[in-house]
């Protein structure tokens, strides 16, 4: 039992040398899962940065943040904090790219990891605040809370090992396992509180693997699974979502059951739908229901012996306590105890201050984000805020502190915008894209955790009108002029000798075959024209793009 006073309250919670010492060996899985996202995260970016917020790309950084500044002056730091505000170069977005895959290699090998972790937050929060449209993801603010927590769960030292001497703090390891939680139960809350008639008719996983951002072929097989299959899928998701994950918050055993049932789920998830790094954030943030008792038989015994060491000091201190042994024990104990005070004072005294400056941080930091994401998830259940939101806007910026809530509704269809050029108006040809569905007889691939933004951002345009999705006219005229940036965002470019007099984007509705239909085309997919989507547009002698033709009247498709 700990002193019920304040202090001692704040030190078991804040400090890591009260801490949780059975966790070591989740915490270094988790890590490690974490250095190996961030790397997929700027591994897609080095392909894709330039062409999405470059000075040539679709919506450039140094227009955005230049219009940010007109609007908030002295604020826009925080507002936006970047560090391209530096320079938002094609030269700067690959150097601080380069530099957060190079952070998240020495993260994943566990060399200095708080400030590794360190760098790679700030290099992926600069790309997420500069961004706009192409980082408006649910995933990029689970990243970034889970990295920030990261900060204050990660061990200390060049070379911590597992961390023996510095186990992870007992409120990031709660506000980890917190985040893990939210992401599930907000999700299961959204369905219910949006009316989705398809998740009240459990009807929602009929087409699911067809009509989600980018579909895998084994989700092409789940999709003609007999209908009773997606009714219990449907059920499942929604059990699982708002009861399972409530036994996060039971005794040890129940826990380790929530695991293996959601760990298996998620795996399904990733072999059946692209949602980038997603669902690995997720699938690695469960291991933190797990503890080293379970974990620690697994790793080789050479490589466990400070574990095991930890856990032996920590029996016998329990066994003594039990015991109550004979004062000269205690002592002998007293008298151990005091010599190893009298080292560490003479050892580390000029770190006293630094210590309780780093406790009190973390007490405020992780309190603050606490707050925030337990007030927006009372406000998502009641739709209306009862605690202040100073604080909750002061975060936002950050994406540190977020609301969740995946599949609210569910797509009816599954539209897709293709862009095509031409050079007589009459004869188009499409630009093909790298990673969704488009060519009939191309199975559709798992990419994720890869990221492709560009593609990604497409799905969510091709719901809703050009009016809406700025970046559609905007790809159209980059291609008009063959700009090398925005084409590095297609597969190839087929005007690659000269750029086509007219562009245009048109929609799609496809649809995946049946067993049948496969078996005897070979195709994967099928699919209606439902019309021109976008403006056509042209150059004019000057070099302005000008509109040849309007879109036609598309009908509704969400």
């Amino acid at each position: 039992m700990i002193e019920r006073k304040p202090g001692t309250v704040l030190r078991w919670l804040f400090d890591s040398r009260h801490g949780a010492r059975d966790r070591l060996v989740p915490r270094w899985i988790f890590l490690r899962a974490l250095a190996a996202i961030y790397f997929s995260a700027f591994y897609s970016l080095l392909f894709q940065i330039k062409g999405l917020i470059g000075p040539h790309g679709v919506l450039p950084a140094t227009r955005y943040l230049s219009a940010i500044a007109r609007a908030l002056g002295g604020a826009r730091f925080w507002y936006a904090p970047s560090l391209f505000w530096i320079s938002s170069s094609s030269q700067a977005l690959m150097v601080v790219t380069g530099i957060g895959l190079a952070a998240a290699v020495v993260a994943f090998l566990n060399l200095w990891p708080r400030l590794s972790f360190f760098v790679c937050f700030v290099c992926f929060l600069s790309f997420v605040a500069s961004s706009s449209t192409f980082s408006s993801y649910q995933s990029d603010g689970m990243l970034l809370e889970a990295g920030f927590l990261a900060l204050f769960f990660a061990p200390k030292g060049v070379l911590p090992g597992w961390g023996a001497n510095d186990p992870p703090s007992r409120a990031s390891l709660l506000l980890l396992q917190w985040e893990w939680f939210r992401i599930y139960f907000e999700s299961g809350m959204v369905k219910l509180i949006s009316g989705d008639e398809q998740w009240r008719n459990l009807t929602a996983m009929e087409e699911y693997y067809q009509n989600g951002p980018l579909p895998t072929w084994i989700g092409w097989y789940v999709e003609h699974l007999p209908h009773w299959f997606h009714t219990a899928s449907a059920v499942g998701t929604l059990v699982l979502e708002l009861v399972l994950v409530f036994m996060l918050f039971l005794p040890r055993r129940l826990r380790l059951v929530c695991f293996f049932i959601v760990t298996p789920w998620e795996i399904g998830v990733i072999l059946t739908a692209n949602y980038t790094f997603l669902n690995y954030l997720v699938l690695s943030l469960g291991f933190l229901l797990l503890d080293d008792q379970i974990l620690a038989p697994l790793i080789p015994v050479h490589f466990r012996w400070p574990i095991l060491a930890r856990s032996h000091a920590t029996d016998r201190q329990a066994e003594r306590s039990r015991a109550g042994e004979g004062e000269s024990a205690t002592s002998t104990q007293s008298s151990e105890t005091a010599v190893d005070e009298s080292r560490k004072n003479l050892s580390l005294g000029d770190h006293w201050h630094f210590d309780k400056l780093r406790v009190g941080v973390a007490a405020v930091m992780l309190s603050w984000i606490a707050y925030d994401t337990t007030a927006e998830m009372i406000a998502l259940a009641l739709r209306r805020n009862l605690f202040p939101t100073g604080p909750i806007a002061a975060l936002e910026p950050f994406r540190i502190a977020n609301q969740y809530g995946l599949f609210a509704v569910m797509t009816r269809g599954r539209y897709e915008i293709e862009f095509q050029g031409s050079n007589d108006g009459d004869n188009w040809t499409a630009y093909p894209f790298q990673c969704k569905p488009q060519a009939l007889n191309e199975a559709p691939r798992i990419y994720a955790p890869y990221q492709p933004r560009f593609d990604w951002n497409l799905w969510f345009a091709s719901l809703g009108d050009w009016q809406q999705n700025d970046i559609i006219p905007l790809t159209e005229e980059h291609l008009l002029v063959n700009d090398a940036d925005v084409i590095g965002l297609f597969k190839s470019n087929p005007f690659a000798h000269a750029p086509p007099r007219y562009v245009r984007a048109v929609l799609w509705q496809y649809w995946f075959t049946s067993v049948n239909e496969k078996r005897r085309t070979g195709n994967w997919w099928r699919r209606q024209f439902l019309g021109v989507y976008a403006p056509e547009f042209t150059l004019l002698p000057d070099g302005r793009p000008s509109v040849v033709r309007w879109p036609d009247e598309l009908p509704e498709h969400d």
